[in-house]
Protein backbone atom coordinates (compact mmCIF):
# COMPACT_ATOMS: atom_id res chain seq x y z
CA UNK A 1 0.00 0.00 0.00
CA UNK A 2 1.23 3.27 -1.01
CA UNK A 3 1.38 6.23 1.62
CA UNK A 4 0.79 9.68 0.71
CA UNK A 5 3.53 12.04 1.04
CA UNK A 6 2.81 14.41 4.31
CA UNK A 7 2.17 18.14 3.77
CA UNK A 8 5.30 18.71 5.87
CA UNK A 9 7.41 16.32 3.19
CA UNK A 10 5.66 18.51 0.52
CA UNK A 11 6.19 21.71 1.90
CA UNK A 12 10.33 21.01 1.67
CA UNK A 13 10.41 19.92 -1.51
CA UNK A 14 8.89 23.24 -2.92
CA UNK A 15 11.32 24.95 -0.81
CA UNK A 16 13.93 22.97 -2.29
CA UNK A 17 12.20 23.70 -5.84
CA UNK A 18 12.05 26.95 -4.91
CA UNK A 19 15.47 27.85 -4.03
CA UNK A 20 17.30 25.88 -7.15
CA UNK A 21 14.92 28.18 -9.12
CA UNK A 22 16.26 31.31 -7.39
CA UNK A 23 19.93 29.55 -7.80
CA UNK A 24 19.52 29.27 -11.52
CA UNK A 25 18.91 25.91 -11.48
CA UNK A 26 15.40 25.43 -12.97
CA UNK A 27 13.39 27.95 -15.41
CA UNK A 28 10.73 29.18 -14.64
CA UNK A 29 8.66 26.56 -16.78
CA UNK A 30 10.88 23.61 -15.37
CA UNK A 31 10.09 24.91 -11.62
CA UNK A 32 6.39 24.93 -12.73
CA UNK A 33 6.11 21.87 -13.77
CA UNK A 34 8.08 20.43 -10.50
CA UNK A 35 6.78 22.20 -8.08
CA UNK A 36 2.88 20.78 -9.63
CA UNK A 37 4.12 17.04 -9.84
CA UNK A 38 5.21 17.92 -5.80
CA UNK A 39 1.64 18.97 -5.42
CA UNK A 40 0.16 16.10 -6.99
CA UNK A 41 2.43 13.34 -5.50
CA UNK A 42 1.36 10.03 -4.56
CA UNK A 43 3.96 8.32 -3.22
CA UNK A 44 7.43 9.15 -1.56
CA UNK A 45 9.23 8.47 -4.40
CA UNK A 46 7.41 10.83 -6.73
CA UNK A 47 8.36 13.51 -4.33
CA UNK A 48 12.03 11.92 -4.80
CA UNK A 49 11.71 12.46 -8.53
CA UNK A 50 10.32 15.65 -8.48
CA UNK A 51 13.60 17.06 -6.92
CA UNK A 52 16.18 14.55 -8.33
CA UNK A 53 19.10 16.57 -10.34
CA UNK A 54 19.18 19.80 -7.47
CA UNK A 55 21.88 19.98 -5.06
CA UNK A 56 24.48 20.71 -7.81
CA UNK A 57 25.89 24.05 -8.37
CA UNK A 58 24.32 26.59 -11.48
CA UNK A 59 26.81 25.63 -14.51
CA UNK A 60 28.64 28.70 -15.03
CA UNK A 61 27.32 31.18 -18.11
CA UNK A 62 24.59 29.18 -19.21
CA UNK A 63 22.24 32.55 -18.50
CA UNK A 64 22.85 36.11 -19.49
CA UNK A 65 21.69 38.84 -16.52
CA UNK A 66 19.02 41.09 -17.62
CA UNK A 67 18.23 44.41 -15.94
CA UNK A 68 16.39 46.24 -18.65
CA UNK A 69 15.86 45.70 -22.41
CA UNK A 70 15.86 48.81 -25.07
CA UNK A 71 14.76 48.39 -28.38
CA UNK A 72 14.87 51.48 -31.02
CA UNK A 73 13.93 51.02 -34.62
CA UNK A 74 15.62 46.92 -33.90
CA UNK A 75 13.83 43.97 -33.50
CA UNK A 76 14.94 42.22 -30.04
CA UNK A 77 13.97 38.71 -28.36
CA UNK A 78 14.56 37.65 -25.43
CA UNK A 79 14.42 34.66 -25.44
CA UNK A 80 15.96 31.10 -24.10
CA UNK A 81 17.64 30.80 -20.56
CA UNK A 82 18.93 34.12 -18.88
CA UNK A 83 18.12 35.45 -15.65
CA UNK A 84 17.04 38.61 -14.20
CA UNK A 85 19.63 40.76 -12.43
CA UNK A 86 16.39 41.90 -9.92
CA UNK A 87 12.72 41.41 -9.68
CA UNK A 88 11.80 44.62 -11.54
CA UNK A 89 13.05 44.71 -15.22
CA UNK A 90 12.43 47.82 -17.22
CA UNK A 91 11.54 48.39 -20.65
CA UNK A 92 11.50 50.41 -24.00
CA UNK A 93 10.67 49.91 -27.23
CA UNK A 94 10.46 53.17 -30.01
CA UNK A 95 9.66 51.90 -33.45
CA UNK A 96 10.83 48.33 -32.90
CA UNK A 97 9.50 45.31 -31.75
CA UNK A 98 10.29 43.47 -28.17
CA UNK A 99 9.73 39.87 -27.75
CA UNK A 100 10.18 38.50 -23.94
CA UNK A 101 9.85 34.63 -23.22
CA UNK A 102 9.92 34.23 -19.65
CA UNK A 103 9.39 30.52 -20.31
CA UNK A 104 13.05 29.51 -19.25
CA UNK A 105 14.16 32.95 -17.08
CA UNK A 106 15.72 32.53 -14.14
CA UNK A 107 14.78 34.30 -11.07
CA UNK A 108 14.10 33.65 -7.43
CA UNK A 109 11.49 36.33 -6.63
CA UNK A 110 8.05 35.78 -5.32
CA UNK A 111 6.95 38.87 -8.02
CA UNK A 112 8.34 40.05 -11.02
CA UNK A 113 7.29 43.70 -12.18
CA UNK A 114 8.06 44.44 -16.31
CA UNK A 115 7.54 48.35 -16.72
CA UNK A 116 8.21 50.88 -19.37
CA UNK A 117 7.25 52.05 -22.29
CA UNK A 118 6.39 51.27 -25.92
CA UNK A 119 5.73 54.19 -28.66
CA UNK A 120 5.33 52.77 -32.32
CA UNK A 121 6.13 49.27 -31.97
CA UNK A 122 5.08 45.81 -30.89
CA UNK A 123 5.70 44.26 -27.40
CA UNK A 124 5.24 40.99 -26.47
CA UNK A 125 5.11 38.57 -23.50
CA UNK A 126 5.34 35.13 -23.49
CA UNK A 127 4.77 33.32 -19.71
CA UNK A 128 4.39 29.80 -18.92
CA UNK A 129 0.62 28.32 -18.12
CA UNK A 130 -0.42 28.64 -15.20
CA UNK A 131 1.59 31.71 -14.02
CA UNK A 132 -0.87 34.59 -12.85
CA UNK A 133 -0.55 37.94 -14.68
CA UNK A 134 -1.18 41.21 -13.98
CA UNK A 135 -1.39 43.96 -17.28
CA UNK A 136 -1.71 47.59 -16.41
CA UNK A 137 -0.82 50.87 -18.13
CA UNK A 138 -1.78 53.54 -19.99
CA UNK A 139 -3.02 52.48 -23.69
CA UNK A 140 -3.15 55.51 -26.09
CA UNK A 141 -4.37 54.53 -29.68
CA UNK A 142 -3.25 51.35 -29.28
CA UNK A 143 -4.46 47.80 -28.70
CA UNK A 144 -3.27 45.67 -25.59
CA UNK A 145 -4.83 41.74 -25.43
CA UNK A 146 -3.87 39.24 -23.00
CA UNK A 147 -4.62 35.43 -24.06
CA UNK A 148 -3.63 32.92 -20.97
CA UNK A 149 -4.61 29.30 -20.38
CA UNK A 150 -7.58 28.44 -18.72
CA UNK A 151 -5.13 26.34 -16.62
CA UNK A 152 -5.38 26.44 -12.58
CA UNK A 153 -2.33 28.50 -11.34
CA UNK A 154 0.81 26.78 -10.20
CA UNK A 155 1.50 26.94 -6.93
CA UNK A 156 4.78 28.33 -5.97
CA UNK A 157 5.32 30.67 -9.01
CA UNK A 158 5.43 34.27 -9.39
CA UNK A 159 3.28 36.55 -9.92
CA UNK A 160 3.72 38.94 -13.00
CA UNK A 161 3.01 42.30 -12.60
CA UNK A 162 3.08 44.57 -16.09
CA UNK A 163 2.84 47.93 -16.28
CA UNK A 164 3.21 49.59 -19.73
CA UNK A 165 2.41 53.09 -21.59
CA UNK A 166 1.68 52.59 -25.06
CA UNK A 167 1.47 55.06 -27.05
CA UNK A 168 0.51 53.91 -31.34
CA UNK A 169 1.94 50.16 -30.22
CA UNK A 170 0.15 46.57 -29.92
CA UNK A 171 0.99 45.05 -26.44
CA UNK A 172 0.01 41.18 -26.12
CA UNK A 173 0.68 38.87 -23.05
CA UNK A 174 -0.03 35.12 -24.20
CA UNK A 175 0.47 32.06 -22.67
CA UNK A 176 1.87 28.85 -24.02
CA UNK A 177 3.13 25.76 -23.14
CA UNK A 178 6.94 24.85 -22.72
CA UNK A 179 8.30 22.66 -25.54
CA UNK A 180 11.89 21.23 -26.08
CA UNK A 181 14.19 23.04 -28.93
CA UNK A 182 14.72 20.68 -31.69
CA UNK A 183 17.37 18.14 -31.62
Amino acid sequence: MRVPPSEPDRERAAELLQKAAGDGQLTLEQFSVRVGAVWAAESADELVKATEGLGQAPIVGSASTVDKVVTVFSDNKRRGRWRLRSPRLKVFTLFGSTTLDLREVLTGADVIEIEGTSTFGEFKVIVPEGVEVDLSGTVVFSSRTMHLAAVPRVAGTPEIRIHLTSWFSNVEVVSLPYTLPPA
